[in-house]
């Protein structure tokens, strides 16, 4: 499979992006070279390679969540722009 400036055009879309002439010939030599090197990796012979799933032996390695700091609902309140005695009051973005 090859790019071109029709599949470039279709992938810019798709992205939301605006590519300039230049901008797209540069995309379409960029994304040939990485089709050319996964063709490369076609090549290696994984017979018997057991596939990848995790990248570590190691389960679950989470750090114990500790309260470094704590504050009350009046210093929690004191900076927003606007509030009622317990509340952030915000916009309404939802109608219904």
């Amino acid at each position: 499979m090859t790019i071109d400036e029709k599949t470039v055009d279709k992938i810019a879309h798709l992205a939301r992006l605006e590519l300039a002439d230049a901008e797209k010939q540069e995309m379409i030599k960029d994304m040939n070279k990485i089709l050319g090197f996964m063709d490369k990796l076609n090549e290696v012979d994984t017979a018997g390679v057991e596939p990848l799933v995790y990248m570590t032996e190691e389960v679950n390695v989470l750090r114990e969540d500790v309260v470094k700091q704590d504050i009350t609902t009046e210093e929690a309140l004191k900076n927003a722009p606007e509030h009622d005695d317990k509340y952030f009051l915000v916009a309404k973005v939802i109608n219904k």
